[in-house]
């Protein structure tokens, strides 16, 4: 190199840029208060010593169920969305880190033919060439690059990684959220045949009492007010009948979104109507701290947190001068014949300075206004914490709740059902009139109903616990999953993604 000196410089300036100091505070995960153990655990038979069951859907041993969750996974649109977001902040993390080298390069030629004047003769100027006409030749490259003193660059690359790690979290969050609202649909769907089934069979029942009362009416045995009030409590058991297959269908319309496919009645996926899941042991829930590390909203709310305490540093480090090399090397001819000649060469190098010492005002309450959005995302990351622990207490708690609800009302439909068997057997001997036998066939069909609800109240009451304990996302295999195959290969026609698609 023909000037010692310049080299020594750039050297000494590129050592002090990579190991120069970063103004702004370094995150520290803000402090949360957590207990040791859960409240509910006491009255729940939990295992402490078990992790969270990844796939805790399959505790409940229902292929079907298991299948509905596997296509939900590879088709829902919401999460593909969530998967596309992460590439976006891959791409955006490239363009901070792209920021920490030169900034500004350009490569230009140009070429260009002129004529001077006749009639004109600049004082003191070049003389023309006499034919009046020149050439002139031209390429270069330039370069600027601001220096990274402060850790502003460094700062910005700092928030993008955290920016990438709470969208991640957030593609976790939502596949946590869409398991479970699968489950709970399909729970709903299970809940309302097993009700279907229970209308059914009143309604058989009530036909036969109608039957009974027509005959007991022709042997002048009662009047016809037994009769119609039979043929009435029957007609409103057949219309509960209509509105149950409506809000069956409801349902089923919701699964299919859910699966990422057009409304149908899913009958080839769904096959025959299934009694109500049920888990065939309890889950292992672990410990308080492990929601910490396990909820994707906890870890997304961290790392939100983390991202804005780095863009402190990125305003703060505007209150100090910045620095910046420019420089460019080229080539200058008006003969193209003399253009690849050593003496044709040119360039220059320079140095920059820049202190905006006057805006302090302006850059200060810069810095003051991110400090206040990451005083209000660290309140936010505590806030998440404290609500997670409370989700997994509420859910833990309606699981005693329901299930004991459960037995009481088992209980309940047994005495129903014998009450009808009693007042019937009262009614056609002559001990009692119609009206008793219709408050029997209304209670039995309501308790026998709720007792459907409640069975089906337990098993949304445990994929809530599971929906609150943050589990399911770990099917994730790395980033693979992110981004289906014909979504990847859509992209890939309409952009260069590099290796983005192929992350893992």
């Amino acid at each position: 190199m023909r000037y010692p000196h310049v080299r020594y410089a750039v050297a000494t300036l590129a050592t002090l840029v990579l190991t120069g100091c970063m103004v702004g505070p370094d995150f520290r995960t803000p402090d949360t208060k957590v207990d040791d153990n859960w409240v509910e655990a006491a009255e729940f038979g939990v295992r402490h010593d078990a992790a969270v069951d990844v796939r805790w859907w399959e505790t409940f041993n229902d292929p079907v169920l298991v299948r509905l969750v596997d296509e939900a996974y590879s088709n829902n649109l919401d999460l593909r969305t969530a998967g596309v977001r992460v590439l976006q902040a891959m791409a955006q993390r490239g363009v901070a880190q792209g920021q920490f080298w030169p900034q500004s390069q350009t490569i230009d030629a140009s070429a260009s033919r002129s004529r001077a004047s006749d009639n004109f003769a600049p004082e003191g100027g070049p003389t023309p060439p006499p034919d009046n006409y020149w050439n002139a030749y031209s390429s270069g490259f330039y370069a600027s690059w601001e220096l990274d003193f402060f850790g502003k660059f460094r700062r910005n690359i700092e928030a993008a990684n955290a920016e990438l790690d709470a969208t991640l979290a957030g593609y976790d969050d939502v596949m946590v959220s869409l398991i479970a609202e699968v489950a709970t649909t399909y729970v709903a769907i299970r809940t309302l045949e097993n009700q279907l089934a229970i209308v059914r069979s009143n309604i058989s029942a009530q036909k036969k009492a109608v039957f009974l009362t027509e005959e007991k009416y022709d042997a002048g045995a009662t009047t016809m007010l037994d009769v119609t009030q039979a043929r009435s409590r029957l007609a409103q058991t057949e219309s509960d009948l209509a509105g149950l297959e409506a809000r069956r269908r409801n349902q089923v319309f919701l699964l299919c979104t859910l699966l990422g496919q057009p409304p149908s009645l899913l009958e080839d996926t769904l096959g025959a109507e299934s009694d109500i899941p049920e888990a065939q042991d309890d889950p292992g829930i672990g410990l308080p701290a492990e929601l910490l590390r396990r909820r994707p909203d906890i870890r997304s709310a961290e790392r939100t947190a983390a991202a804005q305490s780095a863009l402190i540093g990125v305003q703060k480090a505007s209150l100090y001068p910045s620095f910046s090399l420019n420089g460019s090397i080229g080539l200058q001819s008006n003969e193209t014949g003399q253009f690849w000649r050593q003496d044709s060469g040119t360039g220059n190098v320079g140095f920059g300075f820049s202190w905006p010492f006057l805006n302090y005002g302006r850059i200060e309450n810069s810095v003051r206004a991110q400090d206040a959005a990451f005083q209000q995302a660290a309140l936010n990351y505590q806030n998440t914490v404290l609500n997670a622990a409370r989700e997994v207490e509420s859910s833990l708690a309606s699981v005693v709740g329901a299930r004991q609800q459960v037995e009481k009302l088992a209980e309940a439909v047994a005495n129903s059902k014998m009450s009808l068997e009693l007042s019937l057997q009262q009614y056609q001997e002559g001990e009692t009139d119609y009206t008793r036998v219709i408050q029997a066939q209304q209670t039995l069909l309501e308790v026998e109903n709720t007792h459907a609800q409640a069975r089906g109240n337990v098993a949304n009451n445990l994929i809530s616990t599971y929906k609150a304990l943050g589990g399911g996302w770990e099917i994730r295999d790395g980033l693979k999953g992110l981004i289906p195959e014909d979504l990847r290969k859509e992209m890939s026609e309409r952009t260069n993604w590099g290796d983005y698609l192929d992350a893992q």
